[in-house]
């Protein structure tokens, strides 16, 4: 199983939207430095990195750009 980086979350919220939607997708994935960031939010060489299988790398892009759309929609709303 070959891993690759999917994207990395700037927030703890979002690394747990983008968990959550990769669960209930059925990817397997991990979680590089999950810890780390937290201790040191803002810092751009400690964000964590959301590893997923090279197989399924296509299929969670296009969940996360649809997670993105789907937010950017609902805060112009406001």
């Amino acid at each position: 199983m070959s891993m690759i980086r999917l994207t990395e979350p700037q927030s703890m919220g979002e690394l747990a939207m983008i968990t959550s939607l990769l669960e209930g997708s059925g990817i397997a994935f991990m979680v590089q430095n999950e810890h780390v960031s937290s201790l040191y939010p803002g810092l751009p060489i400690l964000n964590s990195s959301v590893m997923v299988d090279e197989r399924d790398h296509l299929r969670a892009e296009v969940l996360l750009s649809r997670l993105r759309l789907a937010v950017r929609d609902v805060s112009s709303q406001t």
